[in-house]
């Protein structure tokens, strides 16, 4: 007797669908499971007969039974097919089981029959109803995440047995975020001074540059990048969907919408894979959890070479391309990075207090392990100096703007962005429309510091973003030089030159 159900996997963060066929015929008595299943999908068998006895149904494993996991080719792992497969074996048996058609059934048996969570629910059901299914049958623990996609009913079930019935009622679909509060975030209102370094943070988040921030230990490097998040705009819906679906092909089981843009730090002794992803199950790295948001490398030099070199297709494409023998992978990676690093091994290169006790060679030395090609990807460079330590309640300066103030101008900025079309007149570089003093400036300071031609465009992207936070139709010399004093000639200088 041939019964069949469906289930689902994961391969990166794309969810597959997988067809269970079951064929029950007389013969050598035994299972045999193809498809190019893993050990973890082998022991359902094991997992599977416990779960019958248990839950006291009656099946005959005197007759020779195959399990096939279509498409063959594609290589099964995970325990996520274990209910799947019992209600195919129950359904070749001649048991009787509601209308499998249309329907997905995921989650793995426990030696009770019960029903245990597994990774990657939400990437499954978004191609589920591409393909035009339109239930599923989930664990529990999973049930609020599958209840993310619209248009396809969930059910929760918690052992085999309810899986089998009709059951529950279907669990509701998810909201959609809301648009965040003030006090969602940490506030920027709690960062003393360092108005340059605000300055550039709003920038990169009306333009979701990179930003690179240079200072001693203490002072405030880590405290602004942790308020990035903050003032840039929260996700659309899209946006949101695919944050989520990423952290739960990750193994993370979010309950509910992204709603805030992601923030991952990485210790600097991560490795290469961890951080852009792939391995021999290639998995997403740090630069797809952190997709739609930042990623901060705090002591940017003391990463490994190879790891940071790692990242510059990645910020240039948005995305990774995972190549193996059997497929190629694409993660997506489209994340603003935000790092910070001391100007020399001490940290007090030109500190106005303390002295700096690096020879030139190791301060060389130190600087060199970023390398030039990284750096010109960095879009803006800022010094962030030692701040004034006031604590007498008389002296103390006023607190320096709140989040949701400068978020609303980054808003402002965004929707600006939007409104205006690509110039298509003489002068423009890549659609940005400079006025002619800005434009020769520009060229002056590429020809002065001998700029590459990517170099030239970001400082124009930059500058047009300054434009866009005035809403200025067209980018002016001030744009230009203030985006020149951020690509290299303050913060940068000083921190390459011995």
């Amino acid at each position: 007797m041939l019964a069949s159900t469906h289930t689902g996997a994961v391969t990166g963060i794309q969810g597959q669908i997988i067809r269970v066929e079951v064929d029950s015929a007389p013969g050598f008595p035994g299972l045999f499971m193809v498809g190019l299943p893993d050990s973890a999908v082998r022991e359902s068998e094991s997992r599977i007969k416990a779960s019958l006895r248990n839950c006291a149904l009656e099946f005959s494993w005197d007759r020779r039974i195959t399990v096939n996991l279509a498409p063959a080719h594609l290589r099964k792992s995970g325990s996520a097919f274990d209910l799947a497969i019992a209600v195919a074996l129950l359904s070749a048996s001649g048991h009787q089981m509601p209308d499998p058609a249309g329907c997905l059934f995921l989650g793995e048996l426990a030696l009770d029959g019960s029903i245990r969570p597994v990774p990657g629910v939400l990437p499954i059901l978004i191609e589920a109803r591409a393909r035009g299914f339109r239930r599923a049958v989930v664990p529990p623990a999973n049930a609020l995440e599958a209840g993310l996609v619209p248009g396809i009913e969930v059910r929760g079930a918690s052992s085999l047995l309810s899986a089998l019935q009709p059951g529950s009622e279907p669990v509701p679909a998810a909201d959609l975020p809301s648009p965040r509060r003030s006090g969602d975030s940490l506030d920027l209102a709690d960062v003393d001074g360092q108005s340059l370094a605000r300055r550039a943070l709003e920038i990169a988040a009306a333009g979701r540059h990179n930003l690179l921030m240079v200072g001693p230990p203490g002072s405030g490097k880590t405290m602004l990048a942790r308020r990035l998040p903050g003032i840039l705009p929260p996700p659309d819906s899209d946006e949101a969907l695919a944050m989520t679906a990423i952290q739960s092909a990750a193994g993370m089981a979010p309950s509910a919408l992204v709603s805030v843009r992601p923030f991952r730090a990485p210790h600097h002794t991560a490795s290469a894979v961890s951080l852009v992803g792939g391995g021999s199950v290639p998995r997403p790295g740090e630069i797809s959890l952190a997709h739609g948001g930042v990623l901060f490398l705090d002591e940017l030099p003391e990463f490994p070479r190879a790891t940071l070199e790692a990242l510059r297709q990645p910020l240039e494409e948005g995305r990774l391309t995972v190549s193996r023998a059997r497929a190629s992978l694409e993660f997506p990676a489209r994340f603003q990075l935000a790092a910070a690093m001391n100007p020399c091994p001490c940290g007090y290169r030109s500190d106005p207090v303390l002295p700096c006790r690096c020879t030139p060679t190791a301060i060389a030395r130190y600087q060199a392990r970023i390398s030039g090609p990284l750096l010109d990807r960095i879009d803006l460079v800022v010094d962030v100096p030692r701040p004034e330590i006031v604590l007498s309640v008389r002296d103390t300066p006023a607190r320096g703007e709140a989040t949701a103030d400068v978020r609303a101008r980054v808003a402002a900025a965004t929707r600006f962005a939007a409104g205006r079309r690509p110039a298509r007149v003489e002068g423009a570089l890549g659609g940005i429309d400079l006025d002619p003093s800005a434009a020769a400036a520009l060229e002056l300071a590429a020809r002065t510091l001998g700029f590459s031609m990517r170099a030239v465009h970001r400082v124009a992207r930059v500058a047009r973003t300054i434009a866009d936070l005035s809403a200025r139709p067209r980018v002016e010399r001030g744009a230009v030089l203030e985006a020149l004093m951020f690509k290299g000639a303050q913060a940068l200088t000083s921190c390459k030159t011995a």
